[in-house]
C-alpha cells in the first residue's frame, strides 16, 4: 500500500518524511533500497529549534553493553543499552509510530518510529508498549518501558537508527556516554553502508574468528572535579565496580588523565 503521509498537528495536515512513500505496519523494512547505492550526500537535521523540533536520548542513563557490528555468529545491528525492566523509554525524534508488534525470535516488543528528518528509529525488548500504531510522538515522550523480551539475556533497549531501510551505527550519531548528539545534522553517504560488504561476507562464510564480545570494556579518563560518585551515576554502574576493577580503597585519590575502567 502507497499513501501520502501526513498527520494532524494543531488543526493543519503536515506531511512527515515526504520521500518515504511507503506506510507498512509490518516490515521493518519495506524500502528494499541498498545504502551502498546511494549517489548523493544527504544532510539531515537532528535538531531544528527554529521549528521546535528537538532530539532526545531514549533513557534517562545510556550505559552501552553491546556495539554495533560482528556479535556472537551474526550481524548486531543496532546498540544496546543497559536498563532495568520497567524503565522508561522515549522517543528520539518527532514522528509517527510506524510499527508497533511482537517479535518472538528476536526483537521481542518493539516499535519503530518514522521522523520529519527521514530518519527511523527502533526499540526493541521492551516489557511493553505504551503507544499504538499511527500516533504521533514528540522527542522526549514516552513509548514503552524497558524489558528482556525475544531473543535476550538480559534487560536493555536494542536501539536502531535507520535510513530508507538501512542501519546506520547510532554510536555515528550519539555521544552515549555523555548523553548528547555529536552535532545537530547528520551527513549520509554511502560509505555508512560499507559495513555490509564484511556483514554479507561473513553471514556466508559462517565464520566466528570476527566475533566481537557480547559486551565491550569501557573506560573513563578521569578530568578535573570528577569523583567515583559521579562517574558511576554518569554510566549507570555501581561505585563498588568501579573500586574493584580499578583496584582503589576509599582513600584513593584521582589522579587526572587515568582511565578507569568502567565495566
Amino acid at each position: 500500500m502507497e499513501m501520502s503521509e501526513e498527520v494532524l498537528i494543531d488543526s493543519t495536515w503536515i506531511k512527515v518524511a515526504g520521500y518515504y512513500a511507503i506506510w507498512d505496519t509490518h516490515n521493518i523494512n519495506p524500502y528494499r533500497k541498498d545504502g551502498r547505492n546511494i549517489k548523493d550526500t544527504l544532510h539531515i537535521h537532528l535538531e531544528e529549534p527554529e521549528k521546535k523540533r528537538f532530539a532526545k536520548m531514549p533513557l534517562e542513563k545510556t550505559p552501552i553493553t553491546s556495539d554495533f557490528g560482528f556479535r556472537g555468529y551474526r550481524w548486531h545491528y543496532g546498540t544496546d543499552i543497559d536498563l532495568n525492566t520497567g524503565d522508561t523509554i522515549y522517543a528520539a525524534f518527532d514522528g509517527v509510530i510506524r510499527i508497533s508488534k511482537w517479535d518472538g525470535g528476536g526483537y521481542g516488543n518493539y516499535i519503530v518510529v518514522r521522523h520529519y528528518n527521514g530518519l527511523e528509529t527502533l526499540y526493541g525488548h521492551m516489557s511493553r508498549p505504551l503507544v499504538n500504531v499511527g500516533t504521533f510522538v514528540k522527542a522526549g515522550e514516552a513509548i514503552g518501558l524497558g524489558g528482556s523480551t525475544g531473543r535476550s539475556s538480559g534487560p536493555h533497549l536494542h536501539y536502531e537508527v535507520r535510513y530508507e531501510g538501512n542501519p546506520i551505527d547510532p554510536e555515528k550519531i550519539y555521544d552515549f556516554p555523555d548523553y548528547k548528539l555529536f552535532a545537530k545534522d547528520f551527513t549520509i553517504t554511502s560509505a555508512l553502508f560499507n559495513y555490509y560488504n564484511s556483514a554479507l561476507k561473513y553471514k556466508k562464510s559462517g565464520s566466528r574468528n570476527s566475533a566481537t564480545s557480547a559486551r565491550r570494556t569501557a573506560y573513563h579518563k578521569v578530568r578535573s572535579g570528577d569523583t567515583i560518585s559521579e562517574i558511576a551515576r554518569k554510566y549507570g554502574v555501581s561505585q563498588s565496580q568501579i573500586m574493584r576493577l580499578n583496584g582503589i580503597s576509599g582513600k584513593t585519590t584521582l589522579k587526572l588523565g587515568r582511565s578507569l575502567r568502567i565495566r
